[in-house]
């Protein structure tokens, strides 16, 4: 008898392991999709948007029966989740944000397989295979590929963005341009903007990146020569990352008469009106995302409790009598008048008179690090395992504040030895993974709802950070041939 023997795929040693890595990765990613995810007001908005557009040709919410166009969302997506309900609503009718999910969870896969890619490059091979397994089994971009929210698809832009540009600016080392990784990160730059308007930070980082590490590469030309290679480069990515941002523009153009190419700031429409003055009062204390929960999400839909406010939103008796008569007024009608809202201002005025350091240096800081650093609980609670606002309160929820606290030092570990790899100088390509970051940190300061999910588009900057710094090798260009 005759055995049919199957060639034999002879995979080396390594290959084999970064198989094994994202195979752990997948599984992470299934068993996070498995339990049941946190809901949120923002999933429900996208996938209105994107039901709309794709039964009724509007992209926009409906008003009871009135359904009028919108722009305080991006349409990216929403066009995705319109896509997805096309192709498999009808084969897969009663469950077709599985196949949301799973190619959430593929796209997280890809990105970290790029990440350990560009750290192959520009580091070394033990990088890359350290930076592809934090990638793989980092809990905090996992989590939110069971989520209908656009974390995972902006954590891959970076990551896709990443990778391009190591990949161009290797190529402008030996003297060529590689045109299919200037594409690759102009449409990275382009996903991120059509994903959220935060997503211009990657456009401009990647287009000052690639114009200064193009420029400062050693050429025997003539130095009035010299930028012309990084004109065209950047001139090409540019090119690609705005295009599809031009329907966009347009549309609002043609709709609103109003030039927007990406979206407002404050989430309204055209002639929606904006409490600019209780968010600047909010901005005056607001650093933690309890509350953001307890006073920013309540406004317009609950009432909100003095008491879960913090001391330094008071700074003095008579201060906190004057808050209280406030928050009274809002708590009648759930709402804020124009009136109360010019009050608030005023309010934050005397705040920020009073104690400008504090407002411009001192909270912002605090905001900033509450973002990164605190145990992003808010993507791990379940039906089964829900996780109070107030984690740390052990003695109302033991394990719960247990399982925070892991969550808490796990987060911490990739911080900490990212920002080491910084002050140690082994990060590769410097000025866009750590301006990316500086850009992003600056623009988290200013928020008046500091959630730890927007700083959650850093993580592939973080990881390949760690990636250097464990990797025990400084970086250098030309990585991949040792």
């Amino acid at each position: 008898m005759r055995y049919l023997s199957l060639p034999s795929l002879n995979l080396s040693p390594a290959r084999r392991r970064w198989i094994l890595w994202v195979a752990a990765g997948a599984l992470l990613r299934l068993i996070l999709i498995v339990f049941p995810r946190p809901s949120d007001d923002d999933a429900g908005v996208y996938l209105e948007l994107g039901h709309n557009l794709l039964h009724r040709g509007i992209y926009g919410i409906a008003d009871g029966a009135d359904l009028t166009p919108s722009i305080f969302r991006l349409p990216g997506y929403p066009i995705f989740l319109a896509t997805i309900e096309l192709f498999f609503s009808s084969l897969w009718q009663n469950a077709w944000m599985n196949a949301v999910f799973a190619v959430q969870a593929i796209a997280d896969l890809a990105g970290g397989v790029l990440l350990a890619a560009f750290a192959r490059r520009q580091i070394s091979p033990r990088a890359a295979e350290i930076v592809l397994a934090l990638a793989m089994l980092c809990p905090f971009t996992a989590a939110y590929a069971g989520i209908a929210m656009t974390e995972s698809l902006s954590v891959f832009a970076v990551s896709l963005g990443i990778y391009a540009a190591g990949r161009a600016i290797s190529a402008a080392r030996e003297g060529r341009r590689d045109n299919w990784a200037l594409v690759l990160a102009g449409s990275a730059a382009a996903l991120a903007m059509l994903l959220r308007p935060d997503g211009a930070l990657l456009f401009a980082v990647l287009a000052a990146g690639l114009f200064v590490y193009t420029a400062r590469q050693p050429s025997q030309v003539p130095a009035s020569r010299q930028l012309r290679p990084a004109i065209v480069s950047v001139a090409l990515f540019s090119l690609v990352a705005l295009a599809p941002l031009v329907p966009w523009t347009w549309r609002n153009w043609s709709t609103f008469h109003l030039f927007q190419p990406l979206a407002p700031r404050h989430v309204n429409d055209p002639g929606e009106r904006v409490n600019l003055g209780f968010y600047r009062w909010m901005r005056t204390w607001s650093v933690e995302y309890a509350s953001t929960g307890n006073v920013f999400w309540h406004v317009g839909a609950e009432s909100i409790d003095l008491a879960d406010m913090p001391p330094r939103a008071f700074d003095s008796p008579a201060q906190r009598d004057q808050t209280r008569l406030l928050i009274d007024e809002y708590n009648r009608t759930n709402s804020i008048s124009q009136d109360l809202d010019d009050r608030f201002a005023a309010l934050a005025a005397r705040r920020i008179r009073s104690h400008p350091l504090r407002y411009y240096v001192e909270v912002p800081l605090l905001r900033v690090a509450d973002m990164f650093l605190r145990p992003r609980t808010e993507a791990f609670s379940t039906d089964a395992f829900p996780i109070d606002l107030y984690w740390w309160r052990w003695s109302d929820h033991l394990r719960q504040t247990a399982f925070a606290a892991l969550l808490g030092l796990i987060n911490l570990g990739y911080v900490a030895v990212a920002v080491w790899a910084f002050v140690r100088r082994r990060v590769p390509l410097p000025w866009i993974l750590g301006g990316y970051v500086v850009l992003r940190c600056l623009l988290l300061a200013t928020m008046e709802n500091p959630e730890p999910r927007y700083s959650l588009e850093c993580f592939p900057i973080l990881i390949v950070a760690a990636g250097a710094a464990l990797s025990g090798r400084a970086s250098s260009p030309g990585a991949s041939a040792r």
